[in-house]
């Protein structure tokens, strides 16, 4: 994919950098990717697109990058929904009904600092990332990403 396709919404998928990712799964030892695909899957057990991972059951601890387009709301929606352990990457939009509806109050939040350079590209992102971690009974955290996980 090239730069001018990185910086458009000509793709919504965003590959999770894999020394980003296992930082994270050091920590968390995720068991399902909710939304991914042969190449881009960070589990051993995921659900692509064809499986649709909104309409199966997520269990054990989650991994979710999901799609960046107007359908993030649903892949929010169900994670704050889903009663299991989640962890997401997803853009810093603090602006959206879907971050103050399904996040806020309801997840940990981890904004990370400087932008993230998603796999295969050599630019950075145009945007903020950061990590939501959802866990039963748990209220709003708010942090920035440890000095040890670097973008």
């Amino acid at each position: 994919m090239n730069t001018k396709t990185m910086f458009s919404s000509a793709t919504p998928e965003w590959s999770t950098p894999q020394d980003f990712y296992d930082q994270l799964n050091a920590e968390f030892k995720f068991e399902l990717d909710v939304c991914a695909n042969a190449k881009n899957t960070k589990c051993d057990k995921f659900y692509t697109k064809e499986q649709d991972g909104l309409l199966q059951e997520w269990g054990g601890t989650c991994w979710m990058n999901p799609p960046y387009g107007h359908g993030i709301k649903a892949w929010v929606k169900k994670a704050s929904e889903s009663g299991t352990l989640v962890v997401a990457l997803l853009p810093a939009r603090t602006d959206t009904s879907w971050f103050w509806d399904y996040i806020y109050n309801k997840a940990e939040i981890r904004f990370i600092r400087g932008r993230l350079k998603f796999g295969g590209y050599k630019n950075s992102a145009p945007f903020p990332s950061m990590i939501v971690i959802w866990r039963a009974g748990h209220q709003t955290t708010i942090a920035l990403i440890p000095p040890t996980i670097k973008p």
